[in-house]
């Protein structure tokens, strides 16, 4: 059934309240969100400090307060990319007065409404994932609760879990791997949680929530809710739904402590060989999300890891996925297999003479390199897609197909731009001209090769096959990967959290990060990391928008002089002030922040 939005405004509404009269487009968000994230920060090291009462007692604050209750309808209305998503009541949007009566009514209670299920395609394989989507208030209430939780989580939470955290990423976890194995080679258990999202046991997680009661309840009322599939209920008796705003944290507080138990079974241990002592060094546990590694030099304390964490998992009602669980090492062949891939990266230590060893500590070459690259399989996945574009637009302009094909190619880029990716890049590129002689000798079948070519492709700089075309006075080319330059990732200090409050160091590191396209990151330096309508710093939640200061419609220029970097809602009131003087469509282009892929 689809409600009346303006109906359920008018029920909802309450009669007496001195935040009614306030409008949406007027609120002043550096405000609450200063107020937000002092009380996040508050949480955060009372947490620490391991001062429950003080947590308590400030998450009920926070969840009262009208400014993060402003901030979690605004997430879910305006930020998220999925916004624009029903639930199974078939509301899809609110307007800005709607927002303001959602805010006044949003509470915690033991009500929760079902999901409804959506099937998407998992990437490379023909099998699908079953997303569960909440409706929008079941949505704001679940970003007002994770706005109290993940602070205090966020301080207990082990170092090396690197999925679905703030100011942590692929990247980061990466970077942890080539720590781990640079100065030794090591074997390595690869693994994978079967299904994670949907079988964590519920009382298991509710019992390690620990959480006060009010909260326990509503978390219980939608992991119980039931998913609407085909017009049929069904229940949930296990797993949380995919797609609702707190699943991620819900399913990293399940997996905590996955580390520290593998640390507690093998600790450091320093026995006699020989007579001589030699020290054993804990496994390295690195995690994002349902898939780790574990690495250590002995091959027996590897498949006790593998025994320990197949115990830990039972107990959340879990179990690691056997055709995506093996053991390999990182050097020398294992059962027939040599190196990892991990994350959409290749992982793997090749022999070497002295010249292009690795040093140790000592300064001795290790006779060994570490060399991390982009996966076979997402290169030929990166190519497929590629492919596609160019066949679905074999009878488009060239300046059409550049436009659709160069976001691609910088995305899959910046993505790689970290590790050892200049042949994988190269490889790309070359199939990529191949692809597109195919495309243009489609076009132009009764043409000679020559004279296609020079149709396509021009001279352009130093490149003398530079796949270009002018329009508008305007020289359009398509980017190839091998222009990406490597810059290699700084990982993440292991104890850090965006919650500290050192804006310094996250505000630089925001800058840097791998996925941010040149003109982003110029915009954030330029702008000193922060937005320029609101004045609040950027953090890595948020999501923002490349705005024209002077529209296009009115003469402005795509040019990095009138292009100021926006929140999203800042964007969108901007726009509105723009279409209010006169700009019929706001003519401000957008450049979504690349999500932790």
């Amino acid at each position: 059934m689809i409600w009346n939005v303006e109906l359920l405004v008018a029920i909802y509404m309450p009669k007496t309240s001195s935040k009614t009269t306030v409008e949406w487009k007027t609120i002043p968000w550096q405000k609450l969100e200063r107020k937000v994230f002092k009380l996040q920060k508050r949480i955060y090291k009372a947490s620490i400090r391991g001062d429950l009462k003080a947590v308590r007692r400030l998450q009920k604050t926070l969840m009262k307060s009208w400014s993060a209750k402003c901030i979690a309808v605004r997430r879910v209305t305006q930020d998220n990319c999925g916004k624009k998503t029903a639930g199974v009541d078939g509301i899809k949007s609110l307007s800005p007065k709607c927002r303001l009566a959602l805010v006044n009514t949003l509470k915690l209670n033991d009500k929760a409404s079902p999901t409804r299920r959506v099937w998407i395609p998992k990437p490379g394989s023909e099998e699908k994932r079953g997303l569960g989507i909440p409706t929008i208030s079941d949505r704001a209430r679940q970003a007002l609760v994770k706005l109290a939780l993940e602070p205090e989580w966020e301080a207990r939470f082990e170092p090396n879990s690197f999925g679905f955290r703030p100011g942590r990423s692929c990247h980061d976890a990466i970077g942890q791997i080539f720590s781990a194995i640079k100065q030794k080679a090591k074997y390595v258990l690869d693994a994978d949680i079967s299904k994670c999202f949907d079988r964590i046991n519920h009382q298991a997680l509710l019992e390690k929530l620990n959480t006060f009661p009010t909260m326990k309840r509503q978390i219980k009322a939608w992991l119980k809710a039931g998913v609407m599939d085909s017009k049929q209920l069904l229940p949930t008796l296990e797993g949380t739904p995919q797609a609702g705003v707190i699943s991620p944290l819900l399913a990293n507080i399940a997996l905590h402590g996955l580390e520290n138990q593998i640390a507690e079974s093998f600790p450091v241990t320093e026995p006699k060989v020989n007579g001589k002592r030699v020290k054993i060094r804990t496994p390295d546990f690195i995690r994002y999300a349902d898939d780790f590694v574990v690495l250590h030099e002995d091959i027996i304390i590897i498949q006790k890891c593998k025994q320990v964490i197949v115990e830990w998992l039972d107990g959340m009602g879990l179990e690691l996925k056997p055709n995506k669980t093996r053991i390999s090492h990182t050097l020398d062949k294992y059962e027939n297999n040599v190196g990892f891939d991990f994350l959409g990266f290749h992982v793997r230590q090749y022999p070497v003479g002295n010249y292009r060893s690795s040093h140790g500590t000592t300064g001795k070459p290790l006779g060994f390199t570490t060399i991390i690259t982009p996966s076979s399989e997402k290169l030929q996945r990166h190519i497929k897609k590629i492919g596609s574009i160019i066949d679905a637009h074999k009878s488009a302009p060239q300046a059409a197909l550049i436009g659709h094909l160069n976001p691609v190619i910088r995305g899959w880029a910046n993505y790689y731009a970290t590790v050892s990716s200049k042949r994988s890049f190269s490889k790309a590129d070359y199939i990529v001209y191949q692809q597109l002689r195919a495309w243009a000798k489609f076009r132009h079948s009764e043409q000679n090769a020559h004279k296609t070519n020079q149709k396509y492709w021009h001279t352009v700089g130093k490149d003398n096959w530079c796949f270009s075309t002018m329009d508008d006075k305007n020289l359009l080319k398509l980017r190839k990967h091998t222009e990406q330059a490597i810059v290699y990732h700084i990982k993440v200090q292991g104890g850090r959290s965006p919650f500290d409050g050192d804006w310094a160091y996250w505000g630089s590191r925001l800058g840097k990060h791998p996925e941010l396209t040149t003109r982003v990151a110029t915009l954030l330096k330029k702008q000193k990391g922060k937005c320029t309508n609101c004045g609040h710093y950027f953090k890595d939640e948020d999501v923002w928008e490349v705005d024209h200061i002077l529209p296009r419609s009115q003469g402005g220029k795509d040019t990095l002089t009138n292009l100021q970097l926006l929140h999203r809602y800042c964007h969108d009131t901007k726009t509105a002030n723009d279409c209010s003087h006169g700009n019929k469509d706001g003519c401000n282009i957008t450049a979504p922040k690349p999500s932790k892929d």
